[in-house]
């Protein structure tokens, strides 16, 4: 079955950098989108970028982002990254990973908190 398992979050004062992790397990990681996804508290879950199968290092992404952040992957590992740049406090929230292929499934996410 679908697994996916975040890291790599962490606190960091305004204008830092993070680079999340997402390695999948239990499909043909290549042949899918995958997506990060964040929630801050009180507020809905929102899409931040997606990385298109075929391509390591195209994406899309939520304007809030665009410019700061960078979706990429290596699907000889399974893993989709979010290199986080020029963090800002309003990026505060849980990153979550996530594929089109199983919608529903969800890791434990990773906190990251932008902080002085």
């Amino acid at each position: 079955q679908v697994q996916l398992v975040e890291s790599g979050g962490g606190l960091v004062q305004p204008g830092g950098s993070l680079r999340l992790s997402c390695t999948a397990s239990g499909f043909t990681f290549s042949s899918y989108d995958m997506s990060w996804y964040r929630q801050a508290p009180g507020k809905e879950r929102e899409l931040v970028a997606v990385s298109t199968g075929g391509s390591p290092t195209y994406g899309n992404y939520a304007d809030s982002v665009k410019g700061r952040f960078t979706i990429s992957r290596d699907n000889a590992k399974n893993t989709v990254y979010l290199q986080m740049n020029s963090l800002k406090p309003e990026d505060t929230a849980v990153y979550y990973c996530n594929t089109p292929l199983a919608p529903f499934v969800w890791g434990q996410g990773t906190q990251v908190t932008v902080s002085s």
